[in-house]
């Protein structure tokens, strides 16, 4: 009888080795066209429907967009209702969007992990287009907010800006069955936005260079958001989804990746977009994932790859001489998982978008031959 329970334990243990995260993002402009001006009931019935996909073809995690603006999808002490969440009579439905979301998904054993941009206010500078509810108007005299060439955006160097960031968060995760928050790339909106904060930061004392203030910023929001989902529930991840070019993350969103890799107060995993084909000029795809994965020293961090399931079938003109790979492929994506099964700290991987895999209007030829591949390929190794 230990013999057999001893064999049990093996087998479970190696069946865990071969578990991974298939996770799909969903992001706001899925909401767009499954939720937003739709009957209550045609909401939750969509809803359903998209956790049906999921199940059917064989993901098991959806990283829904939960604050895309600034705003919620659900009614936040914080933050103002989304605008994607409206129904056709232009309220918050009669039903909690967020709460309905994750039990549905919990039933079909899909986890579901809030996705959060932290500092997005809006795409655009032009304040005529913010819908009238937009938090930029009850922070817009403060330190908090700037406007940028690119949107409007929180000042990544405002305390405040940070608290109300956190406090978003530990507000879902207190009262929401989540299974992980999710932050992407969108880490320093801008050049400029903290310039006058800089200069306080100076003439208090401080004598950071403006790199280094900036990527202090960007760390420490990530330490306090992980040290508060940890402190409320230790089962609820940490993850978030830079660029997949490392010099980006450092340059252009001031984001430490080798020290947040190198400790246990950041993350949980790490989801790089690694957006590139094999053939690509400048970011290969197998150099590129061998990087992210040596940069990892905390053995307890996840590897989980953002692939690039929209570029299926489409020039790709970042890739240089690669450019006509997802043209004349049909089984990226494919391999790209393969390939990375055997990489250290290797977990899962996500895609992007659920449009991409599951609606008419964005597919393809290239795409049909893929997701038979890809189906084929989830079928052969067990998902967590």
């Amino acid at each position: 009888m230990f013999v057999l329970f001893d064999n049990k334990v093996n087998e479970e243990e190696i069946l865990k080795k071969v578990e991974e995260t298939r996770a799909v993002y969903f992001s706001y402009i899925e909401f767009s066209k499954y939720l937003t001006d739709k009957s209550d009931d045609v909401q939750k019935e969509n809803i359903i429907n998209i956790l049906n996909n999921l199940k059917s073809f064989g993901f098991n995690r959806i990283i829904v967009h939960t604050r895309s603006f600034s705003d919620s999808i659900y009614e936040s002490k914080f933050f103002p209702v989304s605008q994607y969440v409206l129904n056709d009579k232009g309220e918050y439905p009669k039903y909690d969007v967020l709460s309905f979301f994750i039990k549905e998904a919990h039933k079909r054993n899909i986890k579901f992990d809030a996705w959060i941009n932290p500092y997005r206010i809006s795409n655009s500078n032009n304040i005529s287009l913010l819908p009238l509810n937009s938090i930029y108007f009850k922070y817009k005299d403060t330190d908090m907010v700037g406007i940028t060439e690119n949107g409007i955006f929180f000042n990544p160097a405002s305390s405040n800006a940070q608290e109300l960031i956190v406090d978003g968060i530990v507000e879902i995760v207190k009262n929401y069955d989540v299974d992980g928050i999710h932050f992407d790339d969108y880490f320093y909106p801008d050049k400029k936005i903290d310039i006058d904060s800089y200069n306080h930061y100076l003439e208090s004392g401080g004598s950071l260079n403006l790199n280094d203030y900036r990527l202090k910023n960007v760390k420490d929001l990530i330490k306090k958001v992980y040290s508060n989902i940890k402190n409320i529930n230790p089962q609820v991840s940490f993850g978030i989804a830079p660029e997949g070019n490392i010099d980006n993350c450092y340059e252009d969103n001031y984001l430490d990746v080798r020290e947040i890799l190198s400790s246990s107060f950041y993350v949980d995993y790490i989801m790089p977009q690694i957006y590139f084909g094999f053939l690509n000029k400048s970011r290969p795809f197998k150099d590129t994932i061998n990087e992210w994965s040596n940069m990892i020293k905390n053995s307890n961090i996840k590897l989980i790859p953002a692939l690039a399931f929209y570029k299926i079938g489409k020039i790709d003109k970042y890739a240089l001489s690669g450019n006509r790979e997802w043209i004349l492929n049909n089984d990226i994506i494919s391999r790209e998982i393969e390939y990375s099964r055997n990489i250290k700290y290797y977990s899962g991987f996500s895609l992007f978008s659920y449009n991409y895999l599951f609606n008419d209007q964005y597919e393809n030829n290239n795409i049909k031959e893929e997701k038979n591949k890809l189906k084929k390929l989830l079928s052969n190794v067990k998902g967590n």
